[in-house]
């Protein structure tokens, strides 16, 4: 009886990833729970934000311009922690976003010039879409990436975005039922309630930064360890050791003929080559998704939740607690749908998931403005933030999977930038068009602009190969070459071996064969399993 009641439980402990979230160890629970924090402080912002603003009198144009410097700031600071990271500290970086996040909670809990805030929102840690930007996104993933083995990976990630948007759902809750419970009492003006608000965020700040104190060596960039590769050889031929050194005295000297190039594509390069340390065939793949993420992070940058809600209010009225009830039941439903993203993927693929799931979201926002009625417009509501995060750890995993562990840091934390760019100039666009009465265009060019990126995820990125790097050393037998094949290829080698193992013990009559040299490439050594003798070469 027991069993039967414990099997369903069991079933879900492995399929949703559970299981895999225990064996990445504590780190992994410290993070996703410091991420769920942080995005409940997201959340009671991400529904007054843009209300906030109007209440103190500034236009709707100076509200698209907060945004679009305040994303800006997240830009210059997220790229530069990101870049110094793996060398200053990935720990020390996440105290300095904490720290950030603390100040600016306070400094919008206190004043109401919006020039003060506006510095605020540029040096400190203020989401104004209610997704994660900053420094603590792409420093977070890199670590859960170096943490879970490839086949975990996909369902840590789903976790960290699933509980993240429990997180969102609660804020937005939480902050309508406080609004409504400050403003029904005597002396409680509606700044004043919005002002309370920012010291739930300030508090989350300090849970965050204590949630980072916990976290231990092992989420610090791993040194990478040396790797051989052993070929076999008769004892009488003599053991031959050569060792990356000794490659390089062997190797002739070959001048590589640089050729012109114009000095702004020189300095791309530098950047790109000594700041962001990323090999170029990991930037062939990285630049088309940049492109594609770039589109779609423009459409979220045009209508983020913030603006999201500032329009029904604006075209319906409603009050702000059944404001707050909507935005927390969406995020509410992303976190569902989001817990889903992980088996998903390992039954139809990273990218299929991300397609798949996305492309109803965006047609949602398309769709966004028209309804004339609120209980519509929130139904669509519902779809897009439904949906909408499925994709977010299927993409961290593909990024993961394409990107060298040395290099995903730094990826990971350009990606943020470049999406972050790329969002910073939808705000300024959709102020200035709802200052001329038309916000509703903005809906329309951002879902075109979701749907774009979701068709071209498609058609670039259905067919690539992931896991390539992700390789181990293999010992191999006479007559094999010496290259480095991936885990499953190893297993199912291993499994022929076996099946094999009695004809290969029969005693035959075995002829010498000769034996190919390959000279290894990067930090590897040749070595010899005989014992006999060294020659130096």
């Amino acid at each position: 009886m027991f069993e039967r009641i414990k099997k369903p439980f069991k079933w879900f402990y492995h399929e949703f990833g559970i299981a895999s979230i225990h064996e990445t160890g504590r780190n992994a629970y410290l993070i996703i729970l410091a991420r769920t924090c942080r995005m409940f402080a997201y959340g009671t912002n991400a529904l007054i934000l843009a209300i906030f603003f109007s209440a103190l009198g500034i236009s709707d144009h100076q509200i698209g311009i907060f945004m679009t410097f305040t994303l800006l700031g997240d830009v210059i600071l997220g790229t530069f922690l990101t870049l110094v990271a793996d060398r200053v500290g990935r720990r020390r970086v996440l105290l300095g976003g904490s720290i950030l996040m603390i100040l600016s909670g306070i400094i919008f809990a206190v004043f109401e010039n919006f020039w003060i805030l506006l510095f605020a929102a540029i040096v400190g840690v203020i989401s104004i879409t209610g997704g994660d930007f900053g420094p603590f996104r792409s420093i977070e993933e890199s670590i859960l990436s170096q943490l879970t083995a490839p086949s975990k990976r996909a369902d840590v990630l789903s976790w960290y975005v699933t509980t993240a948007l429990f997180g969102s759902s609660g804020g937005s809750e939480l902050s309508g039922r406080v609004l409504r419970y400050l403003q029904s009492k005597d002396g409680w003006s509606e700044v004043d309630s919005y002002h309370a608000l920012f010291w739930i965020y300030a508090v989350m700040g300090m849970v965050n930064l204590g949630l980072v104190l916990l976290l231990t060596d092992a989420c610090e960039l791993q040194p990478a360890k040396e790797s051989y590769t052993q070929l076999s050889q008769d004892d009488s031929s003599g053991t031959l050791v050569i060792s990356a050194e000794d490659t390089a005295e062997l190797s002739e000297e070959v001048p590589v003929i640089q050729e012109p190039r114009n000095r702004i594509v020189q300095l791309f390069r530098w950047f790109s080559d000594r700041l962001a340390q990323i090999s170029p065939t990991t930037r062939s793949t990285m630049y088309k998704l940049w492109f594609l993420l770039a589109i779609d992070s423009l459409a979220d940058g045009m209508v983020p939740y913030s603006l999201t809600n500032y329009f029904m209010d604006e075209k319906f009225h409603p009050s702000k607690s059944t404001l707050g009830d909507i935005t927390s039941f969406s995020y509410f439903l992303g976190a569902i749908s989001a817990s889903f993203a992980g088996p998903l993927a390992r039954k139809i693929g990273l990218i299929n998931t991300m397609v798949f799931t996305h492309t109803p979201s965006s047609a949602a926002v398309l769709l966004f403005p028209f309804p004339p009625y609120l209980w519509l417009t929130a139904a669509l509501l519902l779809v897009r933030a439904g949906l909408n995060n499925m994709d977010q750890a299927p993409r961290s995993a593909f990024i993961a999977a394409v990107v060298r562990s040395e290099e995903r840091t730094a990826a990971m934390g350009i990606t943020s930038t470049v999406r972050t760019l790329a969002a910073m100039t939808g705000p300024t666009v959709t102020g200035l068009l709802a200052a001329n009465g038309q916000f509703w265009i903005a809906f329309v060019a951002a879902g075109c602009c979701r749907l774009a990126y979701d068709f071209g995820l498609y058609a670039l990125f259905v067919n690539v190969k992931l896991h390539e790097h992700e390789t181990k050393p293999v010992e191999l037998a006479n007559g094999h070459d010496g290259r480095r094949v991936p885990d499953e290829e190893m297993e199912l080698q291993s499994l022929a071996d076996t099946d094999s193992g009695s004809e290969d013990s029969s005693p035959e009559k075995i002829e010498p064969k000769s034996v190919n040299l390959e000279l290894p490439s990067g930090s590897q050594r040749v070595r010899s399993r005989s014992p006999h003798r060294a020659v130096d070469i």
